[in-house]
């Protein structure tokens, strides 16, 4: 993984074998990022993805392995109890097309990706909340 701070954007590769949340998460820390709205496309071998199933309020995971090129991935980064907390969702598409996707829990970069992440003077932090089972944005 490599990188570059232009003012308040970071422009980042990640490289092949690496993993997404994991190399966000360096720049986050070595940035000192608390607020930030984040971007990217790339290539993936190795994804996993859920969905929220709202009645039983938790994640429902989905596995999938071979070449997919990530059409879509975008989200935010915050912070919970003052500590980072990343939210991404990731679409890719595999060689005939076929488009899958969630909010992401891991994924392995095959070729590279390219992010981008536009930090956000301020910062949102993150409370539970129970009606919903999900950790929502604060605002004090």
């Amino acid at each position: 993984m490599d990188y570059k701070r232009f003012g308040n954007t970071i422009v980042a590769r990640i490289d092949k074998g690496e993993e997404i949340l994991e190399q966000m998460q360096q720049i986050a820390h070595g940035e000192n990022i608390k607020l930030a709205s984040v971007s990217g496309l790339g290539a993936t071998n190795d994804l996993t993805v859920g969905v929220f199933l709202t009645q039983q309020k938790q994640y429902h995971t989905n596995h999938f392995i071979g070449d997919m090129e990530i059409v879509s991935l975008t989200g935010t980064i915050s912070t919970m109890d003052g500590k980072y907390y990343p939210h991404l969702h990731l679409s890719a598409a595999d060689a005939q097309g076929r488009v899958v996707g969630g909010h992401l829990n891991r994924a392995v970069i095959s070729v590279t990706c390219e992010m981008v992440i536009q930090i956000i003077d301020g910062q949102a932090d993150r409370c539970f909340d129970p009606e919903t089972g999900i950790n929502l944005f604060c605002f004090e």
